[in-house]
């Protein structure tokens, strides 16, 4: 049976080691967790799970059941079937706000297609606030690229984004002050284009990619 990711919402007891004991489970599936989430944790416990499964979800389901801490389970769809590719724009509120206009009329072209790529914002002021926040981009699931929108960005923000490029973060600035420009793989002048081209570079359905341009910044 070829491998499946499928999504779980497990309705459990709180308390120590039950993630392990339903991990346990579903290690004797041969399932191999790609995601966890502890949704809820007091008075019980709801936690959601993606798995690669190569067994049918019946059967695992089943022996889930079985464990006295479990009180039921919903199989759902996975983050990656509904949500798909996520574009995250950060920086000041009036250039976020442009960007997401761009992103998100792009986004949907593309989604009509079949695509799913969704777009999340975050207006930070702040070197370290914003340092911290493309950081933790690199930790979010599903996150193909970031745009950072703002009039000065540098210092320990340039040392961020190239961490994160290093991990494998497309990272788009807007032509603002500062060195954060010269570390981005993208730069783009105007923040509704920036949106456009982020999203044309992450999906399939584009036939635009960012290492056949000629030049980096517009």
């Amino acid at each position: 049976m070829a491998v499946e990711r499928i999504g779980l919402t497990i309705h459990s007891d709180a308390g120590p080691g039950v993630l392990h004991q339903l991990a346990g489970v579903i290690a004797g599936r041969n399932g191999d967790i790609t995601t966890v989430e502890i949704i809820e944790n007091a008075p019980a416990s709801r936690i959601y799970f993606e798995i690669d499964l190569p067994s049918s979800p019946e059967a695992l389901i089943a022996d889930l059941e079985r464990l006295p801490l479990v009180h039921s389970i919903e199989q759902v769809n996975t983050f990656q079937k509904i949500y798909g590719k996520r574009v995250i724009i950060m920086g000041g509120g009036a250039q976020v706000g442009q960007v997401a206009i761009g992103a998100i009329m792009e986004a949907d072209r593309h989604n009509i297609r079949g695509e799913h790529i969704s777009v999340d914002t975050i207006p930070l002021v702040g070197e370290k606030a914003l340092a911290d926040a493309v950081r933790a981009v690199a930790r979010l699931p599903r996150a193909k690229a970031l745009v950072l929108a703002g009039s000065l960005m540098g210092g320990e923000i340039e040392e961020a984004v190239r961490e994160v490029r290093a991990q494998g973060l497309l990272v788009v600035s807007l032509n603002m002050a500062g060195s954060v420009p010269d570390a981005a793989d993208l730069v783009v002048t105007d923040p509704v284009q920036a949106g456009v081209m982020t999203v044309m570079a992450v999906a399939d359905t584009a036939k635009f990619t960012v290492e056949r341009l000629k030049r980096r910044v517009f």
